[in-house]
C-alpha cells in the first residue's frame, strides 16, 4: 500500500520527487523516483511498509535484466500461490514480496496477468521492449488512479495534488462534474471536479505509447444482473456465505505488520471482525468512534454506533478503542478537504479519518472495513423501497406523476417523513430511470436551475444521468430491478464514493483499508443468489443475517439500519450554523460564478432550519 505516480513524454525529472513528495502521507516508509531520458519515462513511490519490509521490496522495482520497471500501489492476497507456481516454472525471485510477484507475472502474461490477481490494486509497468507503460486498477475500484493528457504527455498519480506539480495539468472546474456532485454527491468516473484529470475507471486498464493513450479497456465487470441465479437453499446459501467470508477474511489477513479493523457494531464490520478474530497472530485491535452526544443520532434517524461496537466486542473478547468527539470535529475539516481533493458531503469521511489516527497511534497500518456489504447483499433503504415498489408501481402513468406531486408537499422535519418523500418523489418515472432515481440527492432539474444560466445547456439534466443510464443499458434485459440497483451501486457509489473517501482518509495517517466483503469470489457468490435471499419483505440482507445467526447476537444482527455518519443535520441547526452561515453567505458564495446565487441560497437557509433567512432576500 503506497502512493505512485509517473508520465510519459517530455517531462522534467524533477517533477517525479514533487509528485511524490506531495503524498507522503500515504508512504511514510520510504521513496524511490526512476527515469529513462531517452524513453520519456519516469516513474515515483512512496512507500507503506506491510509485506516485506526490507529494501528487497523497495519501488519503483525493475526486473533482472532491467526490462521492465514497476510502481505499484495496493495488495495482492494471493500472491503467494502466483509466486509458487512462477517459481515452478524456473522464475527466482530476489526478495518476498507482491511487488516483485507482479512484476514476473507481468513478464510471463503481460497484460492477461490481470484475470490472475485477487486484491486491491492501482500499478504502471513500464515494458521496455514493446516500449508502453501499462496501467490498471482493480475491479472494485479500492485503489484510486489519476491520470491527465497535456500537451507534454501523460501523468499519472494517486492523488491529484500529485498531477498538478506538473503546470501543464489544467486547474479549470468541470461544470458538469460539479453538478453530477450536487446530483449524487459524488461524480461518476471516469470525470473529476477538475477538466483536465480524469479517474481511471474500477476494473480498467490502459497503454501509454510516447506520451499518448493507444489503448483503454475494462478486464472486469461486476457480475451482479449477468450472471444466472443459483439454486440454492437458504440453509446451503448461508453455509456457502460463512465459508466464502472466512477465506476472503483469512486471505486479506496477509501482513508483515499487525492487522486491526473497523468495528461500527453493524452486521458488516462484525461480521468481519468476528472471522478475522480467528486468523489474528495476536488479539485483535478494533476500532471505533462515539459522539459525545449520543441522543443527537436520533436526530438523524439512525441509532447509536458504540453501544452496539462495545456489545461485540464483548462477545467476540477482542479490544476495542473508541475516539469520542463532538461538534468539534468540525476542526478538521480542513485536513478533510485538503485530502479528499474532490468535493465531499458525507460526514462519514471524518469517521474514517478520526478512527485512522487513533489506529496508527496504536501502531496499527492495517485496517479490514466490512464496506461493501450493503452493495452486494442489498442493505440500503433504497433497495427496500424498490422492493415496495409494488404497492404502487401498478398505477397509470398519471397517477404515479400525482405521487410524486404529493411528495414534493411531505415535510422533512422528521427522518421517516424526509424517506417517504424521497421513495416517492420520482414515481412518475419508468424502468431504469426510476432506478437511477434512487440516487439522486438533488433532483437534475433542481441542480440545473441552481448552475448559472450560460451553464444549463451542458447541465442539462439528461446528461447529469447519463453515466447511470448508459451503464443500465448495457445490462442485459432479463436482470432483475434490484439487480440493476446493484450494479449501479457497485459501479458508481461504491467506487466514487465510499472507497475513495475511505482510502483517501485512511492514507492521510498511513493505515491501509481493506475490504473482504469485496473479495471476487465472494462478490460472484452474492451475485448468484436469487433476491429474495437478500430483501425479503423488510429484512435487508437477509441472507447475510442467517449466517451470521449463532456467530453474532441477534441484537446486532438485526440491529436498525444505520449509516456510518454523524449527527450533521444537528449540528448544522445548531452548534454549527454560525460557522456555515459565515462562509456560504459572504464573499465566496458570490465569487461562485457557477451558480445562481439567489436559489443556491435558498436552498442553504432550508438545510439550516431558515437560520439568518431575515439576512438576505432569497424568495
Amino acid at each position: 500500500m503506497c502512493a505512485i505516480a509517473g508520465f510519459s513524454g517530455d517531462l522534467s525529472p524533477d517533477l517525479l520527487e514533487r509528485m511524490a513528495s506531495v503524498m507522503a502521507h500515504r508512504g511514510p516508509d520510504g521513496e524511490g523516483v526512476w527515469h529513462d531520458g531517452e524513453a520519456g519515462i519516469g516513474l515515483a513511490h512512496r512507500r507503506l511498509a506491510i509485506i516485506d519490509l526490507s529494501e528487497t521490496g523497495r519501488q519503483p522495482m525493475t526486473n533482472e535484466k532491467g526490462g521492465a520497471v514497476i510502481t505499484y500501489n495496493g495488495e495482492i492476497y494471493n500472491y503467494r500461490e502466483l509466486r509458487e507456481e512462477l517459481l515452478r516454472q524456473g522464475r527466482t525471485f530476489r526478495g518476498g514480496s507482491d511487488t516483485e510477484v507482479l512484476l514476473h507475472l507481468y513478464l510471463r502474461d503481460g497484460p492477461e496477468m490481470l484475470s490472475r490477481l485477487n486484491g486491491i490494486f492501482a500499478f504502471a509497468i513500464w515494458d521496455a521492449e514493446k516500449r508502453q507503460l501499462f496501467l490498471a486498477r482493480d475491479g472494485m475500484g479500492v485503489k484510486p488512479l489519476y491520470y491527465a493528457e497535456t500537451s507534454k504527455g501523460f501523468l499519472f498519480a494517486s492523488e491529484i495534488k500529485a498531477l498538478l506539480q506538473a503546470h501543464e495539468v489544467s486547474r479549470t472546474l468541470d461544470p458538469v462534474a460539479i453538478a453530477r456532485h450536487l446530483t449524487y454527491l459524488w461524480s461518476p468516473a471516469p470525470e473529476t471536479v477538475l477538466a483536465g484529470v480524469q479517474k481511471l475507471e474500477p476494473g480498467t486498464a490502459m497503454i501509454v505509447r510516447a506520451g499518448a493513450v493507444v489503448r483503454h479497456w475494462r478486464h472486469y465487470e461486476p457480475p451482479t444482473g449477468r450472471v444466472s441465479k443459483a439454486a440454492i437453499s437458504p440453509h446451503e446459501a448461508a453455509e456457502k456465505l460463512r465459508g466464502h467470508l472466512d477465506r476472503a477474511v483469512e486471505r486479506q489477513m496477509v501482513a508483515d505488520v499487525p492487522v486491526g479493523a473497523f468495528l461500527s457494531g453493524g452486521l458488516d464490520s462484525s461480521a468481519v471482525v468476528a472471522c478475522a478474530r480467528h486468523h489474528a497472530d495476536q488479539r485483535l485491535q478494533c476500532f471505533t468512534i462515539g459522539f459525545e452526544d449520543e441522543s443527537a443520532s436520533d436526530y438523524e434517524g439512525m441509532a447509536a454506533d458504540l453501544p452496539y461496537a462495545q456489545r461485540v466486542a464483548r462477545h467476540l473478547d477482542v479490544d476495542l478503542h473508541v475516539i469520542t468527539v463532538g461538534s468539534d470535529m468540525v476542526d478538521h475539516l480542513a485536513q478533510m478537504i485538503d485530502h479528499l481533493e474532490e468535493p465531499q458531503a458525507d460526514p462519514a469521511a471524518l469517521n474514517v479519518l478520526l478512527i485512522a489516527a487513533l489506529a496508527r497511534a496504536h501502531g496499527i497500518k492495517v485496517l479490514l472495513s466490512g464496506a461493501g456489504g450493503d452493495d452486494i447483499f442489498s442493505g440500503y433503504r433504497r433497495h427496500r423501497a424498490l422492493r415496495l415498489e409494488h404497492a404502487w408501481s401498478w398505477l397509470p402513468g398519471p397517477a404515479r406523476q400525482g405521487l410524486a406531486t404529493m411528495a414534493d408537499q411531505i415535510p422533512t422535519e422528521r427522518p421517516v417523513l424526509r424517506r417517504l418523500r424521497k421513495g416517492l418523489q420520482y414515481a412518475g418515472h419508468d424502468g431504469d430511470a426510476r432506478i437511477a432515481s434512487y440516487f439522486f440527492w438533488l433532483g437534475p432539474e433542481t441542480v440545473n436551475g441552481l448552475m448559472a444560466p450560460d451553464l444549463r445547456a451542458a447541465t442539462a439534466p439528461s446528461k447529469l444521468v447519463s453515466p447511470l443510464a448508459e451503464s443500465l443499458a448495457d445490462l442485459p434485459p432479463t436482470a432483475s430491478a434490484l439487480d440493476r440497483m446493484l450494479c449501479l451501486e457497485q459501479t458508481f457509489f461504491l467506487a466514487d464514493h465510499n472507497l475513495n473517501y475511505t482510502d483517501k482518509m485512511a492514507m492521510a495517517h498511513g493505515v491501509e483499508v481493506r475490504v473482504p466483503l469485496l473479495d471476487p469470489h465472494l462478490v460472484d457468490f452474492a451475485a448468484g443468489l436469487p433476491d429474495e435471499m437478500k430483501q425479503r419483505r423488510r429484512t435487508g440482507k437477509w441472507i447475510f443475517k442467517k449466517a451470521m445467526e449463532g456467530t453474532l447476537p441477534n441484537e446486532v444482527i438485526y440491529r436498525p439500519k444505520t449509516g456510518f455518519g454523524a449527527p450533521l443535520r444537528r449540528w448544522l441547526r445548531h452548534e454549527l450554523r454560525p460557522m456555515v452561515a459565515d462562509m456560504l453567505y459572504g464573499e465566496e458564495m458570490e465569487s461562485l460564478e457557477y451558480f445562481e446565487q439567489k436559489l443556491a441560497r435558498r436552498i442553504v437557509v432550508r438545510a439550516m432550519g431558515h437560520y439568518h433567512l431575515e439576512r438576505f432576500e432569497v424568495y
